[in-house]
């Protein structure tokens, strides 16, 4: 029986400030619940925020995702970090990804390293998650080519309509260099939503520049920040709020959205 590909998700916005992490973080662990698969979280961003939000005091962890990329002998299985979440996993980052292209070098072979270190890798993951800094360089390009689909998180304002679409050319840029014709934007996400004209225009625009792959909302929620800082997921801090219940809908409709051809 053929084994099931893989799905890598990478969750790309190159303006900072979006909830990308959050929203990154709460899908793989409601894949990991919900859908009961075995989810690796992979952190690229300097900052640390991914392992951060799940309890991980990533200061101290090593080696770490720079090492897995940059040191052939630092296997998978030596960065992955349990975390509370059962079934999900993940692989921290810290200060160190600022000298990735120094160690790699800015080529085409350097944003191949993640994908290929992954495809090496034993099997021991149906999904990865793949979250990275707020900007274009060789994390995100890195993420990219590995990835299977992508999902852009958007704040609801007007600039934020500029940077969606840069970031749509972005990953077309990429899967024409890198020879993936597969890789496109599956999913966008309003985020930060609240109930203005301004708001509700952003929002009809998205859905006219990406038709039928955009998710309901995702407002401004007191739980979702308080759960963060106590290092838990929404559904483990506050099950029952309306930021849980927000988020278990903009987790779904991202994963159903990936699965559709």
């Amino acid at each position: 029986m053929p084994v099931a590909p893989v799905r890598r998700i990478a969750f790309v916005n190159e303006k900072g400030g979006t909830g990308k992490t959050t929203l990154a973080v709460h899908v793989a662990a409601w894949i990991a619940r919900v859908r009961k698969l075995r989810v690796l979280l992979m952190d690229l961003d300097t900052q640390g925020h991914a392992g951060k939000t799940l309890g991980l005091d990533v200061r101290e962890i090593q080696p770490n995702v720079f090492h897995f990329l940059t040191d052939p002998a630092v296997s998978l299985e030596q960065v992955l970090q349990r975390t509370e979440v059962e079934g999900l996993t993940v692989v921290p980052a810290y200060k160190q990804m600022a000298g990735l292209a120094a160690a790699l070098g800015d080529t085409p072979s350097a944003a191949e390293r993640l994908r290929e270190r992954l495809d090496a890798a034993s099997p021991e993951h149906d999904v990865v998650v793949l979250d990275g800094p707020p900007s274009l360089g060789l994390s995100v390009t890195s993420m990219l080519v590995a990835a299977t689909e992508v999902v852009v998180p958007v704040a609801l304002t007007y600039l934020a309509l500029d940077g969606c679409a840069e970031v749509a050319r972005t990953v077309e840029r990429v899967a024409e260099e890198h020879h993936r014709p597969e890789l496109r934007v599956t999913a966008v996400v309003p985020m930060m939503h609240r109930r203005t004209a301004l708001a509700e225009a952003v929002r009809e625009r998205l859905e006219a520049y990406f038709p039928g792959r955009v998710t309901p909302p995702l407002g401004v929620n007191v739980a979702i920040d308080e759960a963060q800082s106590h290092g838990k997921t929404v559904w483990d801090y506050a099950p029952r709020s309306r930021g849980a219940q927000m988020m278990t809908a903009v987790a779904e409709a991202v994963w159903t959205l990936g699965e559709t051809p």
